[in-house]
This record gives structure tokens, C-alpha cells and sequence, in this order.
């Protein structure tokens, strides 16, 4: 018998873990995990505008959208999915989130979800936003 929970998930095949969690997240809401978005920045010294600016990089959502989404209690898959103008550019966005290559994963909601976990992630680390949004730096 396991001595803990995490004894126990090592039991249960990773599939099924991430069936379980991906079908949690899709269905929370926005306006829920939004202001963890914002509070993750905002440790490190970052802005709630910056958020919203790869929030509008990212999904097409203007400021009015965006706030629309929030208010409507919009759940996370439904935010992706039916997303105004998802950047094309997006697909240049690499690395690790959550020990997953985000280039790797599969499922496309999932993969849109964990390309924001991975942008907001180099915010709080401090990254330049230009090289965030993977845009060349303007020219002076």
C-alpha cells in the first residue's frame, strides 16, 4: 500500500494523470487563472500590462476582449479556442513548461495553454518583451 499521495501517483500511469489534468484545466476559468498570471509577473517586478501585452500577442484578444472573457467567466479551452486571431508566430516559441517541451506537445489546446504558461514564465524571468514576443528588437 503507498505511504503518500505521491507514492500513490507513481502508480497511476502518466497517461491517465494527464488525461485528469488536462480536462481540469480546460474546464477552469479564465478569470480565475488570469490573476495567477498577473501575480507570477508582478513578484518579479513585472506589470499587469505586460501580461496583457502577450495575452494580445499571443490570442488576438484586444483589451475589450480580453476583459469580455473574464467577465463571461469564459472556461480556459474556450478562451483558446475561440480565440480572435491566434499569432502565427507562436509556433517559433520553444523551451520547457512543466518538464514538457512545449514544441512537442500534441494536443493543440494544451499546447496554446502551455505556450502562455512558457511566455509568462520568461516575463518573471526578466526577458526583454521584445524577445518575448520572439519579435526582432525595433531599429533606432
Amino acid at each position: 500500500m503507498p505511504d503518500d499521495a505521491t507514492d500513490l501517483m507513481l502508480m497511476i500511469p502518466a497517461s491517465a494523470v494527464e488525461d485528469q489534468m488536462t480536462h481540469r484545466i480546460y474546464r477552469m476559468s479564465v478569470a480565475k487563472i488570469y490573476p495567477a498570471l498577473v501575480a507570477k509577473a508582478q513578484r518579479k517586478g513585472r506589470t499587469k500590462a505586460e501580461v496583457d501585452q502577450i495575452i494580445h500577442w499571443l490570442t488576438g484578444y484586444d483589451e475589450a476582449g480580453l476583459a469580455a472573457q473574464l467577465v463571461a467567466d469564459t472556461d480556459y479551452e474556450s478562451f483558446f479556442t475561440q480565440a480572435p486571431a491566434l499569432n502565427p508566430a507562436r509556433a517559433d516559441i520553444r523551451g520547457v513548461v512543466c518538464g514538457v517541451r512545449v514544441e512537442a506537445i500534441a494536443d493543440p489546446v494544451m499546447r496554446e495553454i502551455r505556450y502562455l504558461d512558457k511566455l509568462i514564465d520568461e516575463l518573471a524571468k526578466g526577458k526583454a518583451m521584445e524577445k518575448i514576443l520572439h519579435r526582432p528588437p525595433a531599429k533606432v
